[in-house]
């Protein structure tokens, strides 16, 4: 494995070099195009392109009668720029859905592109070898010709997006309002379009029509995950299609037998999963641990409050409170308020030990703080919402956790500093509220 890998990466093969080069090009001018069409919401669409680009090789093939690789990629492009007329043609003329019409346009145009290539493989012509390749993709054939086409492509999907970045940004984003402004949205749309079936007529050279769609998108969706800033997200996107495809080459060149596309797929599919889960703000285990955060720092609230209305009620401060005593006012298990005792016991807010805690100043202040919230919430429910008062103690059980001090202030300032709460009982101040 280390000789190929250092075989590989001296690019002493001049294939090697072709491949890597030409793989380079296509992952990432791919993955600036996909960009914008998962932020589009409109993802299938590569993958109708993608299909829809094999009956316009066939037909190029016929008319032409060699396998020109230009000529079967222009066959390509115009085949699939006639699919994306088709569908916005269905979806403004008629009742069908987006969803459905890319469905009826991928299935009859890769229905239709296979019964070229079957009338094509019983013609006899000798030419035919290899054409079946645009199905599953073969980046090993790229040749030296090939990366000028997709260096030249490259170079136009770039300087394209960076030429009408602002007016791809809003359509991607706000097509309505980009429209109130007089922007000409459907121009921009089309040539955006236009893009993304270029993107894909080169793409199918190296992972076919089946794998192109994940080649387009999945770039644009792993780097969704690592940042909101779209001039970020291409960046990541270009640069994670260009490890996959770099990876996928290497792989294949190390194993002969295993083919370059489906590695290539691979590779994006762990990135993209690597994305999901250890992405910094957006991944799984990200979100996971600030709803663990969040439940704990609210549970941790409910026992403060809890305290805090145990001293309320009797007006003892200085006499602990056990966690039998806590359990009989609200379903919690043993262990959950023991743990949660311990935690705010690190930050100085309760003071006790083993199975007796009561509250410090500080943590005095903070159950306060929240029963203060919780009663004026209801006392704006019953006197601003005109919501009956029986209705209001699961909402406000809710919203004790989300306001905050400028929030609690202006409900205070709101409600004229109200004494008691709708059901009486007296709503706490802090003295400098006083």
């Amino acid at each position: 494995m280390l000789r190929s890998f250092i075989e590989f990466f001296s690019f002493s093969d001049p294939n090697v070099v072709y491949v890597v080069v030409g793989t380079l090009l296509i992952g990432a001018s791919s993955s600036i195009v996909g960009c914008f069409t998962v932020l589009r919401k409109r993802s299938l669409v590569g993958d109708a392109i993608a299909h829809a680009v094999l009956p316009g090789v066939c037909l190029a093939f016929l008319l032409h009668g060699e396998k020109d690789p230009l000529i079967l990629l222009l066959g390509a492009f115009i085949s699939g720029w006639i699919s994306i007329i088709v569908i916005d043609l269905i979806v403004e003329n008629t009742r069908i859905k987006t969803d459905a019409a890319l469905g009826i346009v991928l299935s009859v145009f890769f229905g239709l592109g296979i019964l070229l290539l079957t009338h094509i493989q019983k013609t006899g012509n000798a030419s035919q070898s290899g054409l079946d390749s645009f199905l599953f993709g073969k980046a090993a054939s790229i040749v030296g010709a090939d990366l000028y086409t997709f260096g030249a492509v490259a170079v136009l999907l770039m300087v394209a997006v960076f030429a009408f970045f602002r007016e791809f940004t809003l359509i991607s984003f706000d097509p309505n309002y980009a429209q109130s402004i007089g922007m000409p949205v459907k121009w921009y749309q089309l040539v955006l379009s236009s893009l993304t079936v270029l993107a894909v007529t080169v793409g199918i050279q190296a992972v076919g029509v089946v794998l192109m769609a994940a080649l387009l998108i999945t770039p644009a969706v792993a780097a969704r995950f690592w940042t909101h800033r779209l001039w970020l997200m291409i960046v990541l996107a270009a640069l994670i299609g260009a490890i996959a495809n770099v990876s996928g080459a290497f792989i294949s060149y190390a194993a002969p037998r295993m083919p370059t596309g489906p590695w290539i797929i691979v590779v994006l599919t762990f990135l993209a999963m690597f994305s999901m889960f250890f992405a910094p703000q957006r991944g799984f285990l990200s979100k996971w641990r600030k709803a663990r955060s969040s439940k704990a720092r609210i549970f941790e609230e409910n026992v403060l409050k809890l305290l805090y209305q145990l001293e309320e009620k009797d007006g003892n401060k200085k006499v602990d409170r056990s966690i039998q005593e806590m359990l009989k006012r609200r379903d919690w298990k043993h262990s959950e308020v023991k743990a949660a005792l311990k935690r705010l016991d690190r930050r100085a807010l309760v003071t006790g030990q083993s199975e007796n805690w009561r509250l410090s100043q500080e943590g005095r202040m903070e159950g306060q703080r929240i029963v203060r919230i919780h009663r004026l919430w209801e006392l704006y429910l019953t006197t601003v919402m005109k919501v009956a008062p029986d209705h209001v103690h699961e909402t406000a059980e809710v919203m004790e956790h989300i306001i905050n001090p400028p929030l609690e202030k202006k409900l205070m300032r709101l409600l004229n500093k109200p004494e008691r709460d709708p059901h009486d009982s007296p709503i706490p101040y802090a003295e400098d509220d006083i």
